[in-house]
């Protein structure tokens, strides 16, 4: 089942309410930049700041008959303003408004993400240093490889959601960029220093050559860098879901008190908030191909952009929350079960210790191409026979035994060989 998610912190950024009070941010930010530069009354901007006001189910009513969201607020907010309202919007052009409020959204947003991640952070740091020297098998191709511990693991995924805490700082400062200079950009019937100022008053830049509209490579970024983010995410999930198969079961998801994993068979216990991570990570991902579809707009400005960024850049969002929040609990209440890793890791007699026989074997004088055989045959021998033991074997190999001491076999299959340089790895992360 799932568990309830609270839209609070994220969904609130994307009501009709706080898309107006941003679009109103704006109009007044614009109306005090005229009224500093002289060009409105002063005491105009006072009794717009006093009296603006609106009402999302009053401006949904006017758009029925005006077919025109903008001209539906200003209608409203007149209604509220007065006489004073005629000095509202002048100059400016509906996406001087709708550009520069939607870049308010995005900074607001990246900064609940930024929160949310940096939570993700902690719990990724705090189980890589619990599970420094859980030791279990290193795979590629998904077939045993060589020694590793599930710190390291760990200590990986941390390396790439830090990197991803830096693109979202840079992401912040990215999107914060508004518009006001007019119908297709010229500045035509608008001072460029109202767009000056009221985005300084606001916390954005201006964009330094727009058309009618922000260039939405900037939007395309915002969703490529949550969809990098989701990508990681899964790659976590996916992760999770292959170390709980039941032939592995190294880690699992945490299974609560009468949760149910099957309607059918009462046995299962399935990864399914891996699993629904997996799923959100394809979604966030046609996301941003559709932001790169909406670059390309005809001339100055087209709306083929805004009815997909309606539905793409608020999604896109809360499901990102939503991902980092889901695997933050993941990463925190993770079932680890270090007697399974240590019996898959010596499935067959510790075939994954196969290197270090090898590089002995070449170390004492061994030509590589006869030891490589050597270990081979009877790696390939004890491999996926029940009773197939490689050590015992390599143990018992007249031709090993006339290189290698017994100590010596006996050091080739201690896992901590494989493990003394990780420290290297955990002082670069600082852990």
């Amino acid at each position: 089942m799932i568990e309830r998610y609270t839209l609070s912190e994220m969904g609130d950024l994307w009501t009709d309410h706080y898309k107006f009070q941003t679009w109103l941010q704006v109009e007044i930010a614009a109306c005090e930049a005229q009224a500093e530069l002289g060009k409105i009354p002063a005491e105009a901007v006072e009794t717009i700041k006093a009296k603006a006001n609106f009402d999302p189910a009053r401006i949904l009513e006017i758009e029925a008959e005006v077919k025109h969201d903008v001209i539906a607020f200003l209608t409203n907010v007149n209604e509220y303003v007065g006489d004073a309202g005629r000095y509202i919007h002048v100059g400016m052009t509906s996406s001087d408004v709708l550009d520069t409020a939607l870049a308010l959204q995005l900074v607001a947003s990246v900064k609940v993400l930024l929160r949310q991640h940096e939570a993700l952070i902690q719990a990724i740091r705090y189980q890589a240093q619990q599970h420094r020297n859980t030791v279990m098998v290193g795979r590629s191709h998904g077939i045993h490889a060589e020694p590793i511990t599930l710190g390291f693991k760990l200590a990986g995924w941390l390396a790439e959601v830090l990197r991803h805490r830096d693109r979202l700082n840079q992401l912040q400062h990215d999107i914060a960029v508004g518009k006001i200079s007019g119908a297709v950009g010229t500045y035509a019937n608008i001072d460029p220093q109202v767009e000056a100022i009221a985005c300084q008053n606001l916390g954005l830049q201006p964009d330094c050559a727009s058309t009618q509209v922000v260039s939405r490579d900037r939007h395309a970024n915002y969703l490529q860098v949550l969809a990098l983010l989701a990508a990681s995410i899964e790659r976590f999930a996916v992760e999770i879901r292959n170390l709980q198969r039941t032939d592995v079961l190294e880690v699992e998801e945490f299974f609560s008190k009468g949760q149910k994993g099957s309607s059918a068979m009462p046995h299962k216990r399935n990864p399914i908030k891996s699993e629904r991570l997996t799923g959100i990570a394809r979604v966030i991902r046609g996301y941003a191909m559709t932001g790169l579809e909406n670059v390309a707009l005809w001339h100055e400005r087209d709306i083929s952009h805004s009815s997909a960024e309606r539905v793409i850049l608020p999604d896109a969002a809360i499901l990102m929350h939503f991902m980092l929040v889901e695997t933050t609990g993941l990463v925190q209440k993770l079932q680890v079960y270090p007697d399974n890793m240590k019996r898959n890791m010596n499935r067959y007699g510790g075939v994954i210790f196969s290197q270090r026989v090898l590089l002995a074997l070449v170390e004492k004088g061994m030509s590589r191409e006869d030891a490589y055989a050597i270990v081979q045959g009877n790696a390939h021998a004890a491999w996926n026979q029940e009773s197939g033991n490689f050590r015992a074997a390599i143990v018992e190999d007249s031709q090993v035994k006339e290189y290698l001491s017994a100590d010596e076999i006996e050091d080739c299959f201690n896992p901590q060989r494989h493990l003394e340089h990780l420290d290297q790895i955990y002082q670069r992360l600082g852990i």
